[in-house]
């Protein structure tokens, strides 16, 4: 299975700075010209920007090295070299950047055009016009320029998502998506359908868009890297609002809130904090139910342990407006418990 592109290592290198110039000045009437030798320009830096046209790190797949220009030597008559210009790194919003040595956190870019130095340019070299003095009055040398700083850093990605879709496999949450949103994500009556999370924009009249992700299936044991691994749980700590989707057909009605008891065993070994966030219970596959199976009685168990409940069928699209209002209702009655709520620009 390959990899979701949400953590990367890349190796930053600053551009070397350009060599300083020994040069003397000649001119008609001057046989012992000056010394004239420009200094070198500066080597580039390695930046990264962060850019809401992305949302994966798949682009590093193809390039791992990232090598910005070098400066210019100097030149004769004072001329300065010319700096290596900036090599500008795009990330998605929401990357963390680590030291791969130090596991130092050297950043986090979570707004439009944020920046973070990876690598310095080396110093440009002075030329030989900086190195004269009474005793000394033909410096016949110049300084080398510097080398550039190098790193290795790890991108971790962080999804900004206003809404995230959680649940085990095969619950239903591709499904939602889709009828939500014109995700393109994939569906199909198997677990692990889904192997990245999945991004969709949901649309109401006269209000901002809200950003929905799904976040593949979580398993018992998620937390310790078991099924598609605590890797994504990550994402979760900065979904505004939770959707728990839970396959109604597969509930014991004598166990109703063992689907729920699961997933919370898994924020509180990963991050308790996540416990806390706001959160709505989506019993989905309504449709599939038997007649005889009681459906009252398990709604009414998770509204009796405090939880605001909605019965669907994202297949059918039974059920959905209710839950798109709630959802907006929701978020909006949580906004101020939530910081900003959507992608900043």
């Amino acid at each position: 299975m390959k990899s979701f592109p949400d953590e990367v290592e890349i190796n930053a290198r600053g551009g070397a700075g350009g060599a300083g110039c020994v040069s003397f000045q000649r001119a008609a009437f001057k046989p012992r010209g000056r010394p004239d030798g420009g200094d070198g320009g500066s080597g580039g830096d390695v930046v990264l920007e962060a850019s809401q046209a992305l949302r994966t790190l798949s682009h590093f797949r193809r390039r791992r090295l990232f090598q910005a220009p070098s400066g210019k030597p100097g030149q004769k008559s004072d001329r300065h070299g010319r700096s290596g210009s900036l090599l500008i790194v795009s990330v998605p919003l929401g990357t963390r950047v680590y030291d791969s040595d130090t596991g130092e956190l050297l950043g986090d870019l979570l707004i439009s055009g944020e920046r973070l130095i990876l690598a310095k340019g080396g110093r440009g070299g002075k030329g030989n016009s900086h190195f004269t003095s009474s005793r000394l009055r033909s410096p016949r040398f110049a300084q080398p320029g510097e080398k550039g700083g190098e790193r290795r850093v790890r991108l971790e990605l962080h999804i900004l998502a206003d809404v995230g879709l959680i649940g085990q496999p095969n619950a239903g949450k591709s499904t939602l998506l889709r009828a939500f949103t014109a995700s393109k994500a994939r569906v199909a009556a198997f677990p692990f359908t889904t192997l990245s999370p999945q991004l969709g924009v949901l649309f109401k009249e006269d209000q901002e868009p809200l950003i929905l992700a799904e976040v593949p299936g979580l398993i018992p044991g998620a937390h310790r890297g078991k099924g598609l691994g605590h890797r994504f749980l990550r994402h979760l700590k900065r979904t505004r609002l939770l959707v728990h989707l839970i396959d109604l057909s597969q509930v014991d009605p004598d166990q109703p809130l063992a689907p729920l008891e699961k997933l919370e065993k898994e924020f509180r070994a990963f991050d308790p904090n996540l416990l806390y966030k706001p959160r709505l219970i989506a019993l989905n596959k309504i449709d599939l139910l038997p007649p005889d199976f009681p459906r009252q009685q398990v709604i009414k168990a998770y509204e009796d342990a405090g939880w605001r409940v909605l019965a669907v069928s994202a297949q059918a699209g039974q059920g959905l407006d209710a839950l798109v209002e709630a959802i907006w209702e929701e978020f909006h009655r949580h906004a101020h418990d939530l910081g900003a709520a959507t992608i900043p620009e």
